[in-house]
């Protein structure tokens, strides 16, 4: 198993292969659908987006509310091809990671290997144990989102795989 810290230097993106197990450390940023929407409309504005994209890593994730004591509550991974049709732009604006669960497109798979990114796989089912990896949560922006505001989240150890690597292999072809 590879301990990844974040942000990703171009060495460690290129030493992970498809299929490979990861235990991923630093800050990651929540966004699904709706909050996709709005950088999307954001960007077509010329508007800056509420976070930096250039080397950061979104997790597809819409956690349920934090009980007494806890960070945030469970936080199990959402499928990832409903963000596919924003997921190329934001690649070439400098993402340079995602988490989720599930297949992702051939534009996807492109963009991935045309800015030397990846693409990580969490078990679906297990938002529970995933939880207990983050360590942080501040909002960041479109609270009115509920579930799907962007949320900047400090992970430690979270178990995930590589599923799309920055050659384009993919875990779901292997």
């Amino acid at each position: 198993m590879k301990k990844i810290s974040l942000p990703m230097s171009e060495e460690v993106i290129a030493s992970l292969h498809a299929g490979d197990s990861v235990l991923l450390s630093g800050t990651v940023y929540t966004a699904r659908d709706a909050a996709h929407k709005r950088m999307h409309d954001m960007l077509e504005k010329g508007e800056q987006l509420p976070f930096d994209l250039k080397g950061a890593v979104i997790y597809y994730v819409g956690p349920t509310p934090a009980k007494p004591g806890q960070v945030i509550g469970s936080a199990g991974p959402t499928t990832s091809t409903r963000m596919d049709a924003w997921a190329p732009e934001l690649l070439d604006l400098g993402l340079k990671g995602m988490i989720g669960k599930g297949r992702r497109g051939n534009a996807v798979k492109s963009a991935i290997v045309r800015n030397h990114a990846v693409y990580f796989v969490a078990c679906g089912g297990a938002g529970a144990l995933l939880s207990h990896s983050i360590v942080k949560a501040e909002p960041v922006a479109f609270e009115d989102l509920l579930a799907e505001a962007i949320v900047k989240l400090e992970v430690k150890d979270m178990p995930l795989f590589v599923g799309i690597d920055s050659e384009g292999n993919d875990i779901y072809d292997l």
